[in-house]
């Protein structure tokens, strides 16, 4: 792979006793968008002052094209900073200056331009911006979504070789949002510059991304390209990449999936000694990812979250249920039989009945079949997890369906 653009290597920082940064390691490469996502306060924003040199690193170097940025001589570290740009949290436009002044600030203040080359370069960005009919209007006369396109096209007046992205698509709704991201990753494709951008939009930066960085407990756990980082076993990662479906399953009130697997264990060392009993339910909702794709994410949550709400009130605190894939829940009973697990079943299906997502005249456009299946398996001696999971999934049943009225 080619040399880094810009390489922090063993870089810490820390204000006071707070450490922010701690040993971080980090490669940006020319010519891509690296987004860096990470919660709310994690040192983001940090990593950003310190690639424009607001901040400079306890220990650590940073390199620019292979050579640390503390030995650059003036002259080199003003050439460095006239090639980068910024576009702000808040767009940070000067509600005094008109859309076009407020895109010439950048060309009046670190340039030696004549004001007619600078009202071309202007011009040049408002046509490509489409800003033409605000640009004698000040920022308080336009939308939003227009305050971003003049936040940009200020960015790229200057032509540099990299713009920093600190939160672009804060505050905004979900349409001016991508509407946002696709412009990015437009003029990214057009013109090439270097992107660094810091986000909370997961999973919509990912599509624009080149690479990605994670921030998590003062490190960088990961970093990789936007398929890397989908395969990659790392948990921390994992909770990114699967964010959604993890507040799903906190809010029906499913365990993790490894505690449900650490029961498993538990329990089989427990019917080796005692020679006792424990009971598994494997439910599992078919076409789930069908209904996702032709009905919609809202139909395909609200199916799951019916079943898996039901489960979790039947047990009443005598077992653990985890989803086990996209479609699947695993219940475990601690020393239950084969017909509690039936009454468990018959219980959850009387309550999911009368749910609307078991109706089909509440799909009003698109209404696809579905079902429910259940395999019990009541466990008396000692074997494997893997082989427990593929005897309950054998001796699966449909216990529910959905039928849509087709005419």
């Amino acid at each position: 792979m080619a040399e880094p653009f810009i390489e922090f290597k063993k870089v810490s920082k820390s204000f006071g006793k707070l450490q922010v940064l701690d040993q971080v390691d980090l490669k940006i490469y020319e010519g891509e968008i690296t987004a860096i996502i990470g919660k709310s306060g994690v040192g983001k924003s940090v990593l950003l002052k310190h690639i424009i040199g607001l901040l400079k690193p306890d220990s650590g170097k940073i390199l620019i094209k292979g050579k640390p940025l503390d030995e650059f001589s003036k002259t080199e570290l003003r050439e460095f900073k006239r090639s980068l740009s910024y576009m702000f949290q808040q767009n940070a436009l000067f509600d005094s200056l008109t859309v076009f002044e407020n895109i010439a600030l950048p060309l009046v203040e670190r340039t030696n331009l004549t004001p007619t080359e600078i009202k071309k370069r202007v011009d040049f960005r408002i046509e490509q911006f489409e800003l033409g009919e605000v640009a004698d209007r000040y920022p308080s006369q336009i939308s939003g979504g227009m305050q971003k396109r003049v936040a940009l096209a200020r960015a790229l007046v200057t032509e540099p070789t990299m713009i920093l992205f600190d939160e672009p698509t804060t505050g905004l709704d979900p349409l001016r949002k991508n509407a946002v991201l696709n412009m990015i990753a437009h003029y990214q494709s057009e013109i090439g510059f270097t992107g660094v951008m810091v986000s909370h939009d997961i999973p919509d930066v990912f599509f624009i991304s080149n690479r990605v960085a994670i921030i998590e407990n003062k490190k960088i756990p990961f970093q990789g390209t936007p398929l890397e980082l989908e395969q990659s076993d790392n948990e921390v990662v994992w909770q990114f990449i699967h964010g959604q479906e993890v507040l799903q399953d906190q809010l029906t009130g499913l365990q993790p999936k490894k505690e449900v697997n650490a029961l498993i264990l538990e329990e089989l060392s427990r019917v080796s000694q005692e020679k006792g009993r424990f009971t598994l339910i494997l439910f599992t909702i078919d076409s789930l990812t069908q209904i996702k794709n032709q009905v919609g994410y809202i139909a395909a949550q609200r199916i799951f979250q019916c079943l898996a709400m039901g489960i979790n009130m039947k047990l009443a605190g005598k077992g653990k249920a985890a989803r086990y894939g996209l479609e699947d829940i695993l219940v475990v009973l601690p020393g239950g039989s084969y017909s509690e697990a039936e009454g468990l079943i018959n219980a959850l299906l009387t309550d999911c009945s009368k749910h609307d997502v078991m109706n089909p005249e509440k799909y009003k456009k698109v209404c696809i079949d579905f079902s429910v299946k259940a395999g019990i398996l009541e466990v008396r001696e000692k074997t494997d997890l893997e082989s427990i999971i593929e005897s309950a999934r054998k001796a699966q049943k449909i216990i529910a369906k959905m039928e849509c009225h087709r005419g």
